[in-house]
């Protein structure tokens, strides 16, 4: 049977004729390069290259819809992507609406909604629980699964029928598990997208874009100092610092409080002990069953 998660987002809608240009001129992947219906994971970067957003930016005939993993003040992440926009608004014709009042999102996993072809794109587009819905292949678990994407008014209709409710907690325990990264629930902000395991998030061959220097720099360097790992201990702290000795070796993003993920420095000795505060901590590189 399957399971959905209700996602704490929110979500802005672009259109105008110069949206397709003006977006991909701040964002770090190549959406032009994405069908229509289609789908691109991305960050939006300051000029130091750091991240200030991520989004996942669907692709339609008419509109461009940023949807942002919003765990905090609802509708804030959209809000302040918004006011991102606006200021690099000056001859483009683009108009930057913010949706999150009207619009939902749930991630179905361990089986597909009606309506969704497993076999079909990574976007969808079908009506469901009695009108239209977006839908898109997104890996929360370890496992890709299915966003969904739907008018906040057709929520009782269309819930039933996705099947067993699972809390915000058991997805994010299995996402934790599974070693993917979230930048607004680990916190990433200020970080390197290539540090925190958002590879799949950049092109290095589109045009230019606010921060694409430092990325540039990067690439042609071949690393980043720190990489994603998962942290295991009794009593983890989540946005501690991870420590070797007394030097600050890294960061926590989220924890179970017996798992975490990290943003670390690459260079440290195989089978350094390290601590989360006062907690020893190891870095684990085996698979986790959440």
């Amino acid at each position: 049977m399957s399971r959905f998660t209700r996602l704490p987002s929110s979500a802005l809608r672009l259109t105008g004729p110069d949206r397709l240009d003006f977006v991909q001129g701040q964002m770090t992947a190549n959406v032009k390069a994405a069908p229509t219906p289609g789908m691109v994971p991305a960050c939006f970067l300051n000029v130091r290259g750091q991240i200030e957003h991520f989004a996942r930016v669907y692709r339609r005939a008419d509109d461009l819809y940023l949807h942002l993993d919003d765990p905090g003040t609802p509708g804030e992440a959209a809000a302040q992507l918004a006011a991102r926009l606006k200021k690099y608004i000056i001859f483009d014709q683009v108009e930057v609406q913010d949706v999150s009042g009207v619009l939902a999102s749930v991630h179905v996993w361990d089986g597909v909604p009606q309506g969704w072809d497993p076999a079909g794109p990574d976007v969808q587009i079908f009506e469901l629980g009695g009108g239209t819905v977006l839908a898109g292949r997104v890996n929360r678990t370890g496992v890709p699964g299915v966003d969904l994407h739907h008018l906040r008014a057709h929520e009782g209709t269309l819930l039933p029928l996705l099947g067993e409710e699972a809390s915000a907690d058991v997805l994010e325990a299995a996402r934790i598990a599974a070693g993917i990264s979230d930048v607004a629930r680990d916190g990433w902000q200020g970080t390197l997208l290539q540090e925190v395991g958002l590879d799949d998030a950049i092109s290095y061959r589109k045009g230019c874009y606010v921060g694409q220097e430092i990325m540039a720099r990067l690439e042609a360097r071949g690393n980043a100092r720190h990489a994603l790992a998962r942290l295991a201990g009794e009593g983890l702290p989540a946005h501690a610092d991870v420590l070797l000795g007394e030097r600050v070796v890294g960061r926590t993003g989220a924890s179970t409080g017996t798992l975490a993920l990290a943003r670390l420095r690459r260079d440290l000795p195989e089978g350094a002990e390290l601590r989360v505060a006062d907690v020893p901590a190891r870095v684990v590189t085996d698979a986790v069953t959440p």
